[in-house]
């Protein structure tokens, strides 16, 4: 009795380090997948803190009368660990002999394109410093995008939506064959109601198009977090397609003619040619639609059409074309009149992207409550059925 009761007492302390470790499972499952959410949703604003880590140790380094490939190889000399390994590898080949330009090409990863296209056009102007506002504009578009994310898609991506492709395939395997065993005892061998075998049934439309919407979900979720590095790739595979996709979205597009603009307005001032500075600003987008909108301005500036008047094919708003008359008239001050066109495309940027992310989320939400609410008719369908089929006998 006694050696019974020990083992009594004893399962106890047992049950409880069982629960103690349940509870620390759950608890270790849910704050990584908080992190997980934090991680993903944060990235653009962690390669913005990089790309203004980097730009703010070029321009300490050109204020002190450094070159840019000087200014990189003293900072990396430091060793310090939040400069991250890609900036000690930039570093590297820097020391080795390659320019700024070429070794930033080689490190993909380490700065967004566009930032290097511009960082390019300042190496063939000579000075590099004077872009760094132009790179600067850029760190701006990352807070509309983290704003975006946070209407929810993600979690939509994540959670919701799966689990509404889930509920039909449970219950198509869990509840319907219990129904159809009790409707076909019921009813005589008569099917099951046309909309619930529609719901239910195996590849039918109503499944096909839940799992069309999650894998677009899933598409979006991987085109966010993989950012520019992922762009790269694809734009490696098929460069034309990702360029155009990218340029047909509104507010990608506002961005790209405000970066233009912006370098467009520093090579006039620092005294480019028009044409060159058409064709060096569209280089600085690193986009092929604003590229080769740009060779076409600089072929009707070839053919004697004044600047204003051919940088219509950039922008069909004409607000460039009559702040560009404004400051062709005075001969300078170029970045100072396109300053207020830029803040308004800045502006509408993300007034359009943060309508686009709002839209996509309220589809979102009504559609799974579409799908919901045919899952209930569904199951109440073949419900009533059965109930009159009870009452006829």
């Amino acid at each position: 009795m006694n050696s019974l009761n020990d083992l009594g007492w004893f399962q106890y302390p047992v049950l409880g380090l069982g629960v103690i470790l349940s509870l620390a499972v759950w608890l270790t499952l849910a704050i990584g997948s908080l992190y997980l959410l934090y991680f993903l949703l944060t990235l653009p604003m962690r390669r913005n803190e990089r790309v203004r880590l980097f730009l703010d140790l070029l321009e300490v380094g050109l204020k002190d009368g450094q070159s840019p490939e000087h200014a990189i190889a003293t900072v990396s000399r430091s060793r310090d660990p939040l400069l991250g390994t890609r900036f000690q590898m930039l570093a590297a080949m820097v020391e080795q002999g390659q320019t700024l330009g070429q070794a930033l090409e080689e490190v993909q990863q380490l700065l967004p394109p566009q930032v290097v296209a511009m960082i390019r056009v300042g190496e063939r102007l000579g000075d590099v410093g004077k872009v760094l506002p132009a790179c600067r504009q850029l760190l701006a578009d990352g807070i509309s995008q983290v704003r975006g994310a946070l209407n929810y898609i993600l979690v939509l991506a994540f959670v919701i939506t799966p689990m509404a492709i889930l509920i039909p395939v449970v219950i198509q395997y869990r509840v319907i064959p219990s129904y159809r065993m009790v409707f076909a005892g019921l009813s005589e061998g008569l099917p099951l109601p046309a909309f619930t075998r529609m719901v239910f049934a195996t590849g039918s439309l109503f499944t096909l198009a839940l799992t069309f919407v999650l894998v677009f979900l899933w598409v979006l979720v991987l085109g966010y977090t993989g950012g520019p590095r992922l762009r790269g790739w694809l734009r490696g595979a098929a460069p034309s397609l990702v360029d155009r996709f990218v340029y047909v979205l509104p507010w990608r597009r506002c961005r790209m003619q405000r970066d233009f603009g912006c370098m467009l307005a520093l090579l006039l001032d620092a005294g480019v040619s028009e044409s060159e500075a058409v064709g060096l600003a569209g280089e600085a987008v690193d986009n092929r639609v604003m590229r080769a909108r740009s060779l076409a301005v600089v072929k009707q500036l070839s053919e004697g059409v004044k600047l204003n008047v051919a940088i219509g094919a950039i922008d069909r708003s004409r607000e460039l074309q009559w702040r560009l008359t404004n400051a062709l008239r005075r001969g300078a001050g170029f970045l100072r009149a396109l300053d207020g066109w830029h803040e308004s495309l800045a502006a509408r940027a993300f007034q359009q992207e943060q309508t686009a992310a709002q839209l996509l989320t309220t589809v979102l939400v009504l559609f799974n409550g579409f799908v919901v609410a045919s899952i209930v008719i569904a199951i109440f369908l073949a419900l009533i059925a059965v109930i009159q089929i009870a009452a006829l006998w």
